[in-house]
């Protein structure tokens, strides 16, 4: 059974660089224009759809005429905790050390107040299987967090260092679950239609 997960649009807090965890920000302006030249492949059109429960995720599916859609909690971003609204960089630069041993833990990454990736995978787990036991096809509206945390248990990727595949994040990414809700090894980028 096939699972594909679509990233939100661009935000503001996006193209300067914020972490944005559970904040609830907008599309902005030029999020909503990429989605004007943007369409889903018509084979994905029959999956069930589910959504993150954040504006930046129900208003991508709504300007891409994804119905029905059905939100889902478990999707929403990785939580960030104290750090969110903050810019890697310059955290990066004030933490020094303390960030690199937090970062060299991977899956166990964990900002203060936040929630690991490998939470974030535990979270899921019940959906995967719900979906698996539907025998149905599925697609998501999602974050950057939650494709990266399902690769990770998909490819069996520990989250250190950098990714294995450069991620195209206006591409659905579509992976196989078996029929206990397990991912399988196995990772497909399908571009999205250019209208």
């Amino acid at each position: 059974m096939k699972l594909a997960l679509l990233r939100h649009a661009m935000t503001d807090w996006n193209r300067a660089k914020r972490v944005q965890g559970r904040i609830d920000q907008p599309l902005s302006d030029c999020g909503r224009k990429q989605l004007d030249q943007l369409s889903i492949p018509s084979e994905f059109k029959a999956y069930r759809w589910y959504c993150s429960p954040l504006r930046r995720a129900t208003q991508t599916a709504a300007l891409l005429a994804i119905a029905p859609l059905e939100i889902e909690a478990a999707l929403i971003e990785m939580s960030w905790g104290d750090w969110e609204g903050e810019i890697l960089k310059p955290l990066r630069k004030r933490l020094g050390d303390e960030m690199r041993a937090n970062e060299s833990r991977g899956l166990d990454f964990r900002p203060p107040g936040g929630e690991s990736p490998r939470e974030v995978q535990a979270r899921l787990q019940p959906l995967l299987q719900q979906i698996a036991a539907s025998g149905q096809d599925t697609a998501a509206v999602v974050h950057k967090g939650i494709i990266r945390c399902i690769y990770a248990l998909a490819c069996d990727w520990d989250m250190r260092g950098e990714s294995p595949v450069d991620f195209s994040w206006d591409a659905l990414h579509q992976f196989e679950l078996s029929p206990d809700g397990k991912l399988l090894n196995s990772y497909e980028s399908i571009p999205v239609i250019r209208t």
